[in-house]
């Protein structure tokens, strides 16, 4: 991976991840400093976005350890996959909580309960990101496994050298 290459996806990586915590600040001020009107309920919506938006984080801040991890050469090791399963589990929480808001703002959506069944949809999509990215991890584990071999083979090589 080029320098220009680790170098911008730190930028968007850092730039996402200071617009979560922004956003993040500004729906705790809001929880506890604007009441609700009873038209919606606003403090489930903003509790939910708070941790939605710590499982997105989380994921930011995983990645991140990857992109370190590959500029070293040291992302084919039993240590990335701590990271990924992060990654992982992070997409798998905020499906969670995409499934939370769907239910919450289910009651609202009685005479069109398609856009239910559409934001649920959407919550199995993500349910998806994260099967994909188990499959990409038991890629990892193969490919740990191989490069694993291949040292065992050049050690072995290098003695009868």
């Amino acid at each position: 991976m080029g320098k220009l290459t680790v170098r911008a996806l730190r930028a968007v990586l850092a730039v996402v991840l200071t617009g979560t915590v922004l956003v993040q600040a500004l729906m705790v001020w809001a929880l506890f400093t604007d009441p609700e009107d009873g038209t919606l309920p606003l403090t489930a919506f903003r509790v939910l976005t708070i941790v939605g938006l710590m499982s997105a984080q989380v994921a930011l801040v995983c990645v991140w350890r990857l992109v370190a991890m590959v500029r070293r050469g040291t992302v084919f090791s039993h240590a990335a996959f701590r990271y990924v399963d992060g990654v992982i589990g992070a997409i798998v929480a905020a499906s969670l909580v995409w499934f939370a808001v769907t239910a919450v703002n289910a009651p609202g959506q009685r005479e069109d309960p398609g856009v239910s069944v559409i934001m649920a949809g959407i919550g199995l999509a993500v349910l998806g990101v994260a099967l994909i990215v188990l499959v990409l991890r038991m890629l990892l584990v193969q490919a740990v496994a191989r490069d694993v071999e291949a040292t065992q083979m050049q050690a072995e090589l290098d003695e009868v050298i």
